[in-house]
């Protein structure tokens, strides 16, 4: 527990409280009122409800199509496999800023629904709920595909030989054993909705607005820091409110599963049902996903003169994208890269013993750290990054010139992944197999190596994976910490867009084309690393 508490109140806790003391203090003291103030805003309390029931209908449209893709990866084998699920795991890593203008090429004003039928959705909560499916899909797929695929099937076999239908005994056996993951899953895709930021910016236009939004508005534009920081406190006892409700049902749930190696659950389809299952998952990563990133594709190489290289041609000199950079933008490629791998170790450094202390269920205290973990996910990004400049600039934690404090920034939004996707296993080990090794002889630490870690492997490179995902795009606090000569490709690519002109748009687009590509082979790589050392997740 040492090493999560110190990381998380030394780089959470600090700089957020700091953040909202500087708006809420002044000379005559703390000034409370502006609760009462900022509450009874009609304007502000609309924010706070569409913030929340938007949360809430993008978390059931996305498990809704995701859960289908979960099953048809855990259980079936097909060529091309493991190159699918990379696919589908590149939207989460791509700006949220990227997603939005994306989805916008698909739905609004000149998009492709226009141009086919002369239908816009821009501006409508559909398109937001849209990019929200696009951009979370992978989670639940990955997350609840890698309980599914250790599921032994036998067991459901048993019920249906015991005289359950196939749905009944899906319901009675598989469900349950899901449960943990799911909520694991809908948690995840409920707090990144719920602090939704570049897409509803995009979509929604000025009708609609989440917190996030909200509390870049106030600080940003108006510089109403009280207000700011007023949104921030409700942000975040809202989702400590979800977390806590959330910790409360999954322990509920929880019991030893039987797990099994993935290779043998997954099987060649079999009959029209599961073809048709698989066909779907085909068809819906072909109009959810490869869609909107092949528009991205095709604007980067769309000039005025026709198609061509010319935008990849600029990427390599600063001097094409004006006074925006002060090296040339290809170099955010390798600086997103060496950022994104020191944030993955120390991710799973942290995450890991976060949940291995966790599964000791060792009082109070440790249940609650539990939901405390989940909350950088729900806290603005816009006050976490401000908080760094303001509290990390004294010695000894001057690290404002330091490259380590972009990794923390990002390290804080890969934990929460790390430990959510290896509880659920974790806490599926039945104990008895380490009383039995300790009986045997064991140490606590051979013991850990013997039983544990073969079957949290899998688990424990899923979390790698979405650590230095998420790691590669996050853009919420990078961009008030990346240093002007050290820019990460999600900075490069917003500040693009943020600049007028031809040329800086499809600049922008190549920077997007390339974060896609750099993400599907890094994926991929490592589902053949995963592959071959552990089976599959």
């Amino acid at each position: 527990m040492a090493v999560p508490v110190a990381f998380f109140a030394l780089f959470f806790a600090y700089p957020v409280a700091a953040i909202v003391a500087r708006g809420l203090k002044t000379e005559d003291g703390w000034q409370f009122a502006r609760f009462g103030e900022v509450l009874g805003r009609a304007d502000l309390g609309g924010v706070l409800w569409f913030t929340t029931w938007q949360a809430f209908a993008s978390t059931a449209l996305t498990l809704l199509i995701a859960l289908p893709g979960a099953y048809v990866f855990a259980r079936l084998e097909f060529p091309g496999k493991q190159l699918l699920r990379a696919i589908v795991t590149v939207p989460f890593v791509l700006p949220t800023v990227v997603v939005g203008t994306a989805f916008l090429a698909l739905l609004g004003r000149g998009g492709l629904l226009d141009e086919l039928w002369g239908v816009r959705l821009d501006t409508t909560v559909w398109a937001i709920l849209l990019a929200h499916v696009f951009f979370n899909y992978a989670v639940v797929v990955r997350t609840v595909g890698g309980l599914w695929s250790q599921l032994d099937p036998r067991q459901e076999e048993a019920a249906r030989v015991l005289g359950a239908g196939r749905f009944a005994a899906w319901r009675r056996v598989t469900l349950p054993a899901l449960a943990p993951a799911v909520g694991a899953a809908a948690l995840m895709v409920f707090l990144f909705t719920f602090t939704s930021f570049g897409v509803v910016q995009i979509l929604g236009g000025p009708a609609y607005s989440t917190l996030e939004v909200e509390i870049y508005r106030q600080t940003a534009q108006l510089l109403d820091l009280p207000t700011a920081a007023v949104l921030t406190l409700v942000q975040f006892v809202a989702v400590g409110a979800i977390l806590a409700v959330h910790a409360r049902t999954v322990r509920r749930r929880e019991r030893a599963l039987r797990l099994v190696d993935p290779a043998q659950t997954a099987r060649r389809p079999r009959g029209a049902g599961q073809w048709a299952l698989l066909g779907v998952l085909l068809l819906t990563v072909l109009v959810l996903v490869l869609l909107p990133l092949g528009v991205l594709v095709e604007r980067s190489f769309d000039q005025p003169g026709g198609h061509g290289f010319a935008y990849y041609r600029a990427l390599g000199s600063a001097e094409a994208g004006g006074s925006t950079f002060l090296v040339a933008p290809l170099e955010a490629v390798w600086n997103s890269l060496q950022y994104a791998l020191a944030a993955t170790g120390i991710s799973l450094v942290v995450g890991g013993l976060a949940a291995a202390a966790l599964t000791r269920r060792a009082g109070r205290l440790v249940r609650g750290f539990d939901a405390l973990l989940m909350l950088p996910l729900g806290v603005s990004a816009v006050t976490v990054g401000f908080g760094f400049l303001i509290t990390l600039d004294e010695p000894p934690l001057d690290l404002r010139t330091s490259w380590i404090l972009v990794p923390l920034a990002q390290a804080l939004v890969g934990v929460p992944f790390v430990v959510r996707t290896m509880l659920p296993v974790l806490r599926a080990v039945d104990a008895r197999l380490r009383e039995a090794a300790a009986v045997l002889g064991a140490s606590p630490l051979r013991a850990w190596r013997e039983v544990d870690l073969p079957l949290v492997r899998r688990a424990l490179l899923v979390a790698a994976g979405f650590a230095f995902a998420v790691s590669l795009g996050e853009f919420g606090a990078t961009v008030f910490i990346a240093r002007p000569d050290r820019p990460t490709l999600p900075v490069a690519v917003a500040r693009l867009l943020g600049r007028s002109g031809e040329l800086n748009y499809g600049q922008a687009m190549a920077l997007s084309t390339i974060l896609m590509l750099v993400c599907a082979v890094s994926l991929l790589l490592l589902e053949r690393i995963r592959t071959d050392r552990s089976g599959e997740f």
